[in-house]
């Protein structure tokens, strides 16, 4: 019987998903987290099968115009076997690989980056260690920082080109952000603005104040202004020292 995944849609050509590529964006069903402020909730559950090949055909379709594709969901990694078939007819393309992932299930990403199949991977870490459980509705602490650990080492090691931890900011929690940046290490960080009707969203000002008390360069994502990189003002006075 031929490979089957649960489908969540597909995007053609996109210039936001991946910064710096343009690419198209196959979401895939299912997620094991019920995060409140989820945006594409609708993707969580439900069913739509489709064979691989058929959705590797929509990929073949965009080749011409894209250099990547970026899987996203739901969580794309629940579905290891779809993934990793959809990630080989990528490549086969010619195509960069890329991954948004909620670091769920470890075992996947040790798949993808063994098999060479992984160029750019964006880790949401959503909040302090201890509100895990209770922002997520499961218990996937572990398995997150399992991932976290394994992509660090992916990253720093040569074997992941690009890596990025991603924190989706809401008003009220700047306070958690230095202690996601310290688990998060020296890897590329993004601050991206969270979106929600309970609260207003934190402004792109705001943002920058949160990068500056952290005290480490980041990339700052909102809707108004798109990604722009901070550096905090220890990064321009170190660089203001090396070049002196």
């Amino acid at each position: 019987m031929p490979l089957q995944l649960n489908f969540g849609g597909f995007v053609p050509l996109s210039t936001v998903d991946w910064p710096g590529r343009v690419v198209c964006t196959v979401f895939l069903r299912g997620c094991p987290a019920r995060c409140p402020y989820c945006h594409n909730t609708p993707l969580l559950g439900g069913k739509d099968l489709r064979e691989v090949d058929e959705v590797a055909g929509m990929i073949a379709s965009s080749a011409l115009v894209i250099s990547g594709v970026i899987f996203t969901g739901g969580e794309p990694t629940m579905q290891r076997d779809a993934l990793l078939a959809l990630a080989r007819a990528a490549r086969d393309l010619g195509l960069q690989v890329g991954l948004h992932t909620n670091g769920a299930y470890p075992e996947t990403l040790v798949r993808l980056i063994d098999a060479g199949l992984a160029d750019h991977v964006a880790l949401d870490l959503k909040a302090r260690w201890e509100r895990y459980p209770n922002l997520l509705g499961a218990d996937l602490t572990e398995r997150v920082q399992e991932s976290l650990a394994l992509l660090g080492a992916a990253f720093t090691g040569g074997r992941l080109p690009e890596f990025e931890v991603v924190i989706t900011l809401f008003r009220g929690f700047e306070d958690e952000v230095g202690a996601i940046a310290r688990e998060a290490g020296d890897v590329p960080l993004v601050l991206q603005q969270g979106v929600t009707e309970a609260v207003a969203p934190l402004t792109h000002g705001e943002l920058v104040a949160v990068a500056d008390r952290v005290g480490r360069s980041c990339r700052i994502r909102t809707r108004e202004n798109g990604e722009i990189e901070h550096e905090t003002d220890r990064d321009r006075g170190f660089a203001g020292k090396r070049q002196g």
